[in-house]
């Protein structure tokens, strides 16, 4: 009995409810981080479309940049990601 190879994911559902691929991706120059382009990268993160490394990697994120912003949309949705209501949604 042979292993079946792991299937590649090709897309994600986006935070707009649409379907997402690596192609959709904020491009890797991204200077200016939208809430859109933040959430789509911590959707393709979580939906496995690429690794929380690649996306540093790619974004030059850190690994605690990347994971405030999935808290910020875990704790307060989207609105969490605005840079002008951080402190509003901080505890």
């Amino acid at each position: 009995m042979s292993e079946q190879p792991h299937s590649k994911i090709n897309y994600v559902i986006g935070p707009d409810g649409t379907p997402l691929t690596v192609a959709d991706l904020p491009p890797p120059d991204t200077k200016r981080w939208v809430i859109r382009r933040k959430a789509e990268v911590v959707a393709a993160v979580r939906g496995g479309l690429i690794s929380l490394d690649d996306a540093c990697r790619r974004y030059t994120l850190t690994v605690e940049e990347f994971l405030s912003w999935q808290r910020s949309i875990e704790r307060h949705g989207l609105a969490g990601l605005r840079a002008t209501r951080v402190q509003q949604y901080r505890q």
